[in-house]
């Protein structure tokens, strides 16, 4: 078999039965436009509000912003490859693919990670919150996350560009993940693949004990509150979020915690449809759903009066 460091890769999709292809399309195509819709609507109603113009909504409309182009990294092409029964792509835009797909994953992870640390200082220091979370930190939380996201996926594509590959392999995912592209690799991709390993378990699991941390006082102050109703508005306001953190890990690791070169199980290309289109659809309607104030901004941005009541 040939080796190149610029090889061309077939992208096989969720199934071989050509017949489900029509079938998953549909499906894609309207969870795609579903992600676009909710997620354009709540900048929408968060930019358009000045009242949602505080750091619990900041954090919210930057999460939105990244979930439109997370789903937008993978479902274009997978809908094209549906349509046009073709999954060749070359290695340059399978690199490209990956790079974006890595920085959006991380920022994903990043920025639940600073909902909860702005929730834990809204709920556990009331009285210094304004000090605290300042728009000038809320910034610099998230524009770190950025820097932060994009070093790392640039030091993944690097590494991956450093690699030869066989030509013409065929790809079982519906897009160019790590775990194939180490596994068509036909250079040693040892380090490689524990430098990747130990970075995205460092991306990972921190931002997951910082959530869990915040949480674990989150629960702590409000067993503390003594009457049921402050309790109650207490975990209202985080209940979004958690739901958001649960679906994301869930499937995350339900698709990651295994080797990389590991070659992928049905389930495991379910779970990755779930983070990335089905999550991202469902986090805009799970925040406006359950939140009394996105949902008046929305009646007052679409005008109409009676919408979800």
């Amino acid at each position: 078999m040939n080796c190149s460091k610029n090889p061309d890769f077939v992208i096989s999709g969720l199934s071989s039965d050509t017949e489900k292809w029509q079938f998953l399309f549909g499906l894609f195509l309207v969870l795609y436009f579903l992600s676009l819709l909710g997620n354009l609507l709540l900048l929408l109603a968060i930019g358009a509000d000045i009242r949602l113009h505080t750091p619990m909504y900041f954090f919210l409309s930057q999460l939105s912003l990244v979930d439109l182009c997370f789903t937008t990294t993978t479902a274009p092409k997978m809908l094209e490859d549906l349509w046009t029964s073709n999954g060749s792509v070359s290695f340059s835009r399978c690199l490209t693919q990956l790079y974006f797909f890595a920085v959006f994953a991380d920022m994903d992870n990043l920025l639940l990670t600073a909902m909860a640390i702005d929730r834990y200082t809204a709920i556990c220091h009331p009285l210094h919150y304004p000090l605290l979370m300042t728009p000038c930190r809320c910034g610099l939380l998230v524009g770190g996350s950025w820097g932060v996201a994009h070093c790392v996926s640039l030091v993944h594509a690097l590494l991956l560009s450093q690699l030869s590959f066989y030509t013409n392999e065929e790809i079982s995912h519906f897009f160019c993940d790590f775990g194939p592209l180490f596994q068509f690799s036909c250079s040693d991709a040892h380090l490689n693949e524990e430098l990747k390993l130990a970075l995205t378990g460092f991306l990972g699991i921190s931002p997951l004990l910082c959530i869990i941390s915040s949480y674990v006082h989150i629960f702590h102050a409000v067993a503390r509150v003594p009457s049921k109703q402050g309790k109650k508005k207490a975990l209202t306001t985080c209940s979004s979020h958690l739901s958001t953190v649960m679906l994301f890990y869930s499937t995350v690791f339900a698709t990651y915690l295994k080797p990389l070169s590991t070659s992928h199980s049905s389930g495991e290309l379910v779970a990755a449809v779930m983070y990335t289109l089905v999550t991202p659809t469902l986090n805009p309607f799970i925040y406006s759903l359950r939140n009394k104030d996105v949902k008046t901004s929305l009646k007052r941005v679409l005008g109409i009066e009676s919408l979800w009541n």
